[in-house]
């Protein structure tokens, strides 16, 4: 779902890889049931949109209220825009969360979706299921929902530092230490080891850069739950599902054989690891030839200690650990294995990556970390390309929505 904009954005049609579905075919609006041993106890099954709505732990918004809190959805109040919606900043009280004067009480994100679409409607449904249930620090809390007529609204916390996708791709942003690049991938590793060591297993299915959001201390959470997908149980390795993703981050197998598993996420992993590491796009039709996919072209270079650097951002100008970055290439090679059983299990990549962070494995980079707080980007810091999403997304931040284009087979 991405993130939250601050109200100065400027919102245009973005031209990043997105996600869709292969098969026009609508699935049934069920969802299964899960439990979270951490969190919330056995649920029972909910079988329909109201029982799913009652057994949630949300506030349920009247139309009126969320218009009160967003200022009748004025054009300035306007976050972003995206594949089934709109997003609007808003106000509520933080106790009664009952609408606030605009400036006061807590800043929430509201998702106003489209009135038309089956496909944004259970969308919409799949995330009340599970933003209603489960809850962990490094998943984006969902505060409630409307369901008014044909109007579907969902309301979240505003996280301030927006996504991971604009820190490293925006034209402009002040480029993140490696220190915080381990922090934010510490988080997101966390969220999913969450969701895949739940007592009912949930894959995520849409890990992707612009969908892991900050909060003022570069602390990560996973949003846009949409796609989400009970995972298998049992003996079963795998579920089979209609492909849905997005292009470039979506596991081979997965997108070949409809076959999904919680290793389909470790895969998507990887890819942003990669991101991390290099600072490009997992798919960038602007660059040339194999350049345009990220692990086609920086594959061959993370097993090797001596070429490794030639994939490494720039804009971190040398300012990080050779050591760490190998061991954090290392592990975005195994994640990105085509062999699914290969692959780590996300609690294995989590406590490579904690290792990394260790007081005895940090980094002399304080400094860098310095600059990116305090000095502005030079000029030479810039892609001299444009980013596909640069003329959207000002301030760090970016639309709470997912944009969407075709998924093919092929990737």
């Amino acid at each position: 779902m991405g993130n939250c904009l601050d109200s100065s954005a400027k919102v245009g049609a973005s031209k990043t890889a997105s996600r869709t579905n292969i098969s026009s075919v609508p699935s049934n609006l069920t969802i299964p049931s899960y439990g979270e041993r951490h969190s919330v106890g056995s649920l029972p099954t909910p079988r329909s949109e109201g029982e799913i709505l009652s057994s949630s732990n949300l506030k349920a918004f009247s139309f009126a209220e969320l218009k009160n809190a967003t200022r009748n959805f004025r054009p300035d109040s306007l976050l972003g825009e995206g594949g089934f919606g709109y997003v609007f900043k808003g106000w509520i009280d933080e106790q009664t969360l009952t609408p606030a004067r605009a400036g006061s009480g807590m800043v929430v994100a509201v998702k106003k979706l489209k009135p038309d679409g089956f496909q944004g409607h259970k969308e919409w449904l799949t995330e009340v299921t599970y933003l209603g249930q489960l809850h962990h620090p490094n998943l984006v809390k969902l505060i409630g929902y409307c369901v008014d007529g044909d109007n579907r609204l969902l309301v979240y916390e505003f996280m301030p530092k927006g996504s991971l996708e604009n820190h490293l791709f925006r034209r402009g942003a002040q480029p993140l230490s490696w220190e915080i690049r381990i922090k934010v991938a510490i988080g997101a590793a966390k969220g999913l080891r969450f969701l895949h060591d739940a007592e009912s297993p949930v894959i995520y299915r849409d890990f992707k850069a612009s969908n892991i959001l900050l909060d003022s201390e570069f602390n990560s959470k996973l949003s846009d739950f949409g796609l989400a997908k009970a995972g298998p149980t049992g003996d079963r390795s795998h579920v089979s599902t209609q492909v849905m993703g997005t292009q470039g981050y979506a596991a081979p197998e997965y997108v070949a054989t409809g076959r999904l598993s919680a290793k389909s996420d470790v895969y998507s992993f990887g890819v942003v690891l990669l991101e991390l590491l290099s600072g490009r796009r997992a798919v960038d039709k602007s660059k040339i030839g194999i350049e345009q996919n990220l692990v086609e072209w920086a594959k061959p270079y993370l097993g090797d200690k001596r070429k490794l650097f030639r994939i490494m951002d720039t804009k971190l100008e040398g300012q990080y650990p050779k050591k760490g970055a190998y061991t954090c290439a290392s592990l975005a090679l195994q994640c990105l294995s085509p062999e699914a059983k290969v692959r780590p299990r996300m609690s294995e990549a989590l406590a490579t990556l904690e290792q990394l962070s260790a007081p005895k494995n940090a980094s002399k980079t304080s400094q860098a970390e310095q600059k990116t707080a305090s000095s502005p980007l030079s000029r030479t810091q810039v892609r001299s390309h444009p980013s596909p999403s640069s003329r959207s997304t000002p301030g760090g931040a970016s639309p709470l929505l997912p944009r969407r284009s075709p998924l093919h087979s092929s990737s």
